[in-house]
């Protein structure tokens, strides 16, 4: 990753490589300029759709002379770069293991369409990023949603036009939300930065975000990152969508909760986390709040808790005189 090499990580900052690369398969045939104006492109789509077709490009600038190509060029034509898509009866592409599905087979009588590779302004699509950058970091496993399992084939064509080798493919189930609809970075609940924000220990994130879409050997749900790292295997991964549910996170919190105030080298850091939220829920000043009395506090609603901002609210009477008619200090006086 960054700051682990002597190269750029960022695609813009990759440009010049992926533009390299896009002329070395113009060299080699593998791909071509396309010169189609945006309203060329959309009649083509609209046409075949009312034709009941698979949208596709049509090659109409695929046979282009050298001639022609220089004259689009030297006049300043804005073009895109197409691979040129082997036809289904010359590529294997199409055919191919997935860790995930097994064996897949997309190969049909009309092949795929030829994807887009550099675009007008001269950036790459995902298409061609990937690929390039997948073999100059010496990928060999790449883990992706099941969303480009049908690109593939063209992915996989690509690495045959450069000569290279193709990595293994794992395409992962979608996260959903519990209505049905795909999890989104622009849901609420799909950054995860909101749910650290929300109070959820990394360790509860990291051992839920491991069973979305795995299922170890035994029916221990609980885990920590070691032992993660020991009992993973691509082998129990999914094809079945997962839901991503607050209760059962939730569960997962309490319990890595539970475990890291057992321990001390992460219990002190806790104190001084929950001691700062009983302050701010609390009006209290932070130096009035005691840490020996937090620390006593999470033990004894420790079981109780989802977050440590949790706690005051939990044993509002361990932090000052409460007032007796509200409704927290009935649930006090009942426990």
């Amino acid at each position: 990753g960054p700051g682990k090499g002597p190269d750029k990580y960022f695609q813009s900052q990759r440009s010049d490589i992926y533009r390299k690369h896009a002329q070395e398969l113009l060299d080699r045939g593998a791909a071509y300029r396309c010169f189609c104006s945006t309203s060329r492109l959309e009649a083509l789509r609209t046409e075949q759709t009312a034709q009941g077709r698979a949208p596709a490009y049509d090659r109409h600038c695929a046979h282009l002379s050298s001639r022609q190509i220089d004259e689009k060029l030297r006049a300043g034509e804005r073009h895109t770069v197409r691979m040129r898509a082997p036809s289904a009866e010359d590529s294997d592409s199409g055919r191919f293991y997935d860790i995930v599905h097994r064996a897949m087979d997309f190969r049909g009588p009309a092949g795929f369409d030829d994807a887009v590779l550099l675009k007008s302004d001269g950036q790459p699509t995902y298409h061609l990023a990937n690929v390039v950058d997948d073999h100059l970091m010496r990928i060999t496993h790449v883990l992706r949603g099941e969303e480009w399992l049908m690109s593939t084939p063209k992915h996989r064509a690509l690495f045959t036009a450069f000569g290279w080798q193709a990595p293994q493919y794992a395409h992962l189930p979608l996260l959903m939300n519990p209505d049905g609809s795909k999890l989104s970075k622009r849901n609420d609940d799909g950054p995860v930065q909101r749910y650290i924000d929300d109070g959820y220990l990394p360790e509860s994130l990291v051992n839920y975000t491991a069973l979305l879409g795995w299922h170890p050997q035994t029916p221990q749900e609980l885990f920590t990152l070691r032992q993660l790292e020991q009992s993973f295997s691509l082998a129990g991964l999914s094809r079945s969508k997962s839901v991503v549910s607050r209760e059962r996170l939730d569960w997962l919190n309490r319990q890595h909760l539970r475990a890291a105030l057992a321990d001390p080298d992460k219990s002190a850091g806790l104190i001084q986390q929950a001691r700062a939220e009983v302050a701010a829920a609390s009006g209290l000043e932070t130096a009035s709040v005691r840490p020996e009395t937090v620390a006593t506090a999470l033990r004894l609603a420790g079981d109780r808790l989802t977050f440590t901002k949790d706690l005051y609210n939990a044993v509002p009477f361990m932090f000052g005189d409460p007032a007796l008619d509200t409704t927290a200090a009935e649930q006090a006086l009942i426990l």
